[in-house]
């Protein structure tokens, strides 16, 4: 990275135009904190003009970290310390500084985001690591990243078949049915390889709730300090992948041991998926190549489960991306944003950072809005995202369709409001960011006819997407416009990988 890599530099500078900027090189860093492992990729994007469109054109990685077993303190809670640690010496080994990285983006995953200080820890690692999004994944949005990490979404799409990606790690299991490149249906369980943790000599570590719940079914006594033997780990692994499969295969209808586990609804069962693939710590060793022992049961449980494939004649696929699934970089796109239809009140709102997109499906195409419908839509794709807790802003992405009637108008901000209300009484701004040319009257009618007492921000003339993030800057001097920086998730072998955002209004 002897060159600028220009991300800070140039999206920091409002009054600097795109029109002739053709290639924008960018420096990026993920980090994945789990209840197994923890490591980071870095990469450098190159994103290139099209038009009036920016493209990622090249992804390159230029360093993959060691793998850390995530560490514990005695409390069970995660070391912090360790991991910084841990994070420094993997910027030395990648020749680059906290200063040097322009995006990136920081994951806490399975039971690690369950433990008492995973908050803090995200916040101690965003601040040290550069211009990060900071996510805590819950079991949805960790399944979603996980198909497309792994390359499952893109496989859908390229094979045209129906994939059924299952993602094992230390505490749990996600899985997620992708067709044409999107997520159609997911689930989670409290099944991985890190549930039971040995010492070198066989005693228990450490025990998580779902294996005390299965041997306690099984008869097994398990203890901190106690030595189980080799025929009842045996048994606790064979009875793991039976749940598991029950929970890839078994539909709606899995008996109520396995429900017992499940984090998430129970798959619909509907149709069987034509090809499964596994991505996570254990898919290292159901593709061969990881061999080690780590204390837990990621290797027996992953030879129970090739031989549960083999039983069932499932036909399965090696996941482009393993343990690396989950987060594999983050990339920055830029695009300005009209200043002629926009509402910001008060100005000093902005500038923003960091802020979730969702992209709900709106009901938008009828000449009278149903406002409970509209309200119904926003609170549900936060409840997806896992975005309902009222903490930080979400920025709402919606496509106006129809005549702007003062009815139409009203009926969408007053379901707009109606879905965002757990955030809106925490006294956060509402957001709204629209794909036509409405956003100043949306954000007028919030304030002035609805007498919205919280902050607004309403733009529009770009297009969104689900696990994007955005940054919205200050008003600009000369045209009253702002600059917006759209961080998108980029993961490889990806055949979305080019996606393009929306030109900026003229």
């Amino acid at each position: 990275m002897s060159e600028p890599a220009g991300g800070r530099v140039f999206f920091s500078n409002v009054r600097r135009s795109l029109e002739f900027e053709d290639q924008i090189v960018l420096a990026s860093v993920g980090v994945d904190i789990g209840s197994s492992t923890s490591h980071l990729v870095f990469s450098r994007l190159v994103l290139e003009r099209t038009d009036n469109r920016y493209i990622v054109s090249e992804r390159v990685v230029l360093h993959e970290s060691e793998v850390l077993l995530t560490p514990y303190l005695d409390d069970q809670s995660i070391d912090a310390d360790a991991l910084r640690v841990f994070v420094d010496r993997q910027y030395a080994l990648a020749r680059l500084t906290p200063e040097q990285i322009d995006t990136g983006a920081l994951i806490l995953t399975g039971v690690a985001v369950r433990r008492r200080n995973a908050r803090a820890i995200g916040e101690l690692f965003a601040g040290q690591a550069g211009k990060f999004v900071a996510v805590s994944a819950g079991d949805a949005l960790e399944t979603t990243l996980a198909a497309f990490g792994s390359g499952a979404a893109a496989m859908s799409i390229r094979d045209e078949v129906r994939v059924m990606n299952v993602d094992i790690g230390g505490g749990t299991s996600k899985i997620a049915v992708c067709e044409a490149g999107a997520v159609v249906e997911q689930s989670a369980i409290d099944i991985g390889a890190r549930i039971l943790a040995l010492d070198p000599d066989g005693r228990v570590q450490r025990i998580e709730a779902a294996a005390l719940a299965l041997a306690n079914e099984l008869g097994i006594r398990l203890a901190v300090g106690a030595t189980p033997s080799p025929e009842d780990l045996e048994q606790l692994v064979e009875t793991m992948a039976e749940r598991l499969f029950e929970a890839m295969l078994g539909g709606d209808e899995v008996g109520p041991a396995t429900a017992a586990l499940l984090r998430l609804d129970p798959l619909s069962g509907t149709r069987p998926p034509d090809v499964v693939c596994f991505s996570g710590g254990v898919a290292e060793y159901i593709a061969g190549r990881e061999a080690r022992d780590f204390g837990d049961l990621g290797s027996p449980l992953a030879r129970a489960i090739v031989a549960r494939v083999h039983e069932t004649g499932v036909r399965m696929a090696i996941a482009a991306q393993g343990i690396r699934a989950t987060v594999v970089g983050a990339s920055q796109y830029t695009v300005q944003v009209s200043g002629a239809t926009i509402f910001v009140e008060p100005h000093d709102t902005l500038p923003l950072r960091n802020v979730a997109v969702i992209a709900p499906a709106l009901p938008l195409d009828s000449e009278v809005l149903d406002i409970e419908a509209i309200a119904e839509a926003i609170a549900a794709a936060l409840r997806r995202m896992d975005l309902q807790s009222g903490e930080r802003p979400v920025a709402v992405c919606y496509r106006w369709q129809g005549s702007a009637t003062y009815a139409r108008l009203d009926a969408f901000c007053r379901g707009a409001l109606g879905g965002l209300a757990p955030l809106l009484e925490q006294g956060l701004p509402l957001v709204l960011v629209g794909e036509g040319d409405i956003g100043g009257l949306v954000g007028l009618h919030c304030h002035a006819e609805l007498k919205l007492a919280n902050p607004i921000v309403s733009i529009d003339g770009i297009v969104l997407h689900e696990f994007d993030f955005i940054d919205i800057g200050a008003l600009m001097d000369t045209s009253g416009a702002v600059p917006v920086v759209i961080k998108s998730l980029v993961f490889p072998n990806n055949a979305a990988l080019g996606r393009s955002v929306a030109p900026a209004a003229p």
